[in-house]
């Protein structure tokens, strides 16, 4: 990678890829055509689920210019039809630039952002999702009666010294905030991570 290379990468999106795809092609409703990823970072998840799941359309968005830099960069790399531009997306911003959405994908930003960033996304998520779409949401989570892994707790210390307002998630407040919401179904991921399946009920 040269130095004027806009290009970002990250081992996590690398090593969590494959499992993140397995459970995306299982827990996507049927008529997911158009699929809203939240906080895409380097865009790294966008080319490789766009190139995964050709029929779906993959809309990538952050706040950050130099992550949107990333992912066009990768978006003009693998040239795919399906793989859109990235667009500039505040989770907690009050309106978000797409009206309507079947599906919205969030990997590694509710435990690395204030409490309120969630919020905004489950609050965002509501507003865009057509009934029965579903929010998918990926990271490690604390569990209530669930024992916490040492290498969870440790990354959870961490990221409260590097801002306090930062940190690992109670599933149950998660779930407790999720209105108009049903679920979330849990599912297990490799490394003590959890993808939570929420489905907009409608209501």
């Amino acid at each position: 990678m040269t130095p004027a290379d806009p290009r970002r990468t990250s081992p996590a999106a690398l090593r969590n890829r494959e499992p993140i795809l397995a459970a995306l092609q299982t827990h996507l409703p049927p008529n997911a055509a158009h699929v809203l990823e939240i906080a895409s970072g380097t865009g790294e998840h966008a080319m490789f689920m766009a190139q995964n799941l050709p029929h779906l359309v993959w809309q990538p968005s952050d706040p950050d210019a130099a992550n949107r830099a990333s992912i066009a960069a990768y978006r003009e790399d693998c040239g795919l039809a399906n793989l859109r531009t990235p667009i500039e997306l505040d989770a907690t911003a009050a309106t978000w630039p797409v009206a309507a959405c079947d599906a919205i994908f969030c990997a590694n930003m509710v435990h690395i952002a204030p409490w309120q960033a969630t919020l905004g996304l489950l609050a965002g998520a509501k507003r865009t999702l057509r009934s029965g779409g579903v929010l998918v949401l990926y990271g490690p989570y604390l569990e209530d009666g669930v024992p916490t892994a040492a290498s969870n707790l440790a990354f959870d210390a961490d990221l409260r010294a590097r801002n306090p307002a930062w940190g690992l998630r109670r599933l149950a407040d998660v779930s407790a905030a999720a209105a108009g919401f049903d679920g979330p179904q849990r599912v297990a991921m490799p490394a003590n991570n959890l993808c939570l399946v929420f489905v907009r009920n409608g209501f």
